[in-house]
């Protein structure tokens, strides 16, 4: 039999299976992961692909509505595609919430000129592409933090580099965090712990990694994971919904994020775009809200960080290489 004591979560058809002789064997302690949030917490919540302000308005209106807690608000299209007054507005609305915005940096090699992206090996994927595209970035990051924004999502080692180096020389504010693109994950322990020594402070791994695959990162690594839930069919439109409770207690801490499969693309996102954007935004959300009463019937709902939490606490980095003129 397995532990129903009130501490253990309830495993997905647990009594029904006992009945017939059929439980599942008990969770394995070394398997779980011993990292928390600096808050205590071993889970926060990120709804994907908010692009604009009235996708956010639309997400913060539905999560009162369902009473789904969210922590952190991101965007994909990229800092580039909004006006300044865009993003104005959306650090304020997140700001008043205390939800995280989280805004993608600048040019990525599936949007640039170079034609082995779209060959069959993908070439450089989402790679900046030589100088100048590293350079918008940056650019992109500026803005963003001087326009409220505190969270950037990146999609290149150099790129995360660059502005982990920005952020310990004050060009950057202390307080900005770094998330690493689904579109680019590690798939392996040692690269995750890569990302993490460049500067990351979330990094999202696809969806189709095992739970002892998450165990292994666990071993190496405490930098939160930013997990699909439901992955967009891009990623794979993977929905691992009963898998949440055992994805908390082996990747902890992490973001619960909740994509769609059958949903149409929506980057860079535009006007054009705007009826399905906000349909997919109130879906989103109502995915999580599925998903939380999923825990709450296992018994698995808490350790959620308290809303307003952002930082990830203490990580470990790569020292700055010295340069020539010996800084």
């Amino acid at each position: 039999m397995t532990d129903k004591s009130p501490a253990a979560a309830r495993r997905p058809g647990e009594r029904a299976l006992d009945a017939l002789g059929l439980a599942p064997p008990p969770p394995v302690p070394a398997d779980a992961s011993p990292h928390t949030f600096p808050d205590g917490g071993t889970w926060r919540v990120e709804i994907p692909s908010v692009e604009g302000p009235e996708a956010v308005a639309t997400v913060l209106k539905e999560s009162a509505r369902l009473d789904v807690p969210v922590h952190r608000i991101s965007q994909g299209s990229g800092v580039w595609m909004l006006t300044d007054d865009e993003i104005t507005e959306m650090a304020g609305a997140c700001a008043a919430r205390g939800v995280e915005l989280c805004l993608f940096t600048g040019p990525r090699g599936t949007w640039d000129i170079g034609a082995s992206t779209r060959s069959p090996s993908g070439g450089g994927g989402l790679r900046a592409r030589g100088h100048d595209a590293v350079a918008g970035c940056v650019e992109d990051a500026l803005r963003a933090v001087e326009l409220g924004v505190r969270c950037l999502l990146v999609a290149d080692e150099g790129v995360l580099w660059t502005l982990h180096r920005l952020r310990a020389h004050g060009t950057l504010p202390a307080d900005t965090t770094f998330k690493v693109s689904a579109l680019v994950g590690p798939v392996n322990p040692v690269s995750f712990a890569v990302w993490e020594g460049l500067g990351a402070d979330s990094v999202n791994i696809p969806s189709d990694l095992t739970l002892q695959h998450l165990t292994e990162i666990r071993r190496l690594s405490r930098t939160p994971l930013d997990f699909y839930v439901e992955a967009p069919d891009d990623l794979g439109g993977y929905v691992r919904m009963y898998d949440t409770a055992e994805l908390i207690r082996r990747g902890a801490p992490l973001y619960l994020k909740f994509g769609l499969s059958r949903a149409p693309g929506i980057y860079p996102y535009g006007a054009h775009l705007r009826d399905v954007t906000l349909d997919t935004a109130r879906e989103r959300v109502r995915r999580g809200r599925l998903v939380l009463d999923l825990l709450a019937r296992h018994g698995a709902d808490g350790g959620m960080s308290p809303l307003g939490a952002r930082l990830p606490g203490e990580l470990r980095r790569f020292t700055h290489p010295v340069t020539e003129e010996g800084n």
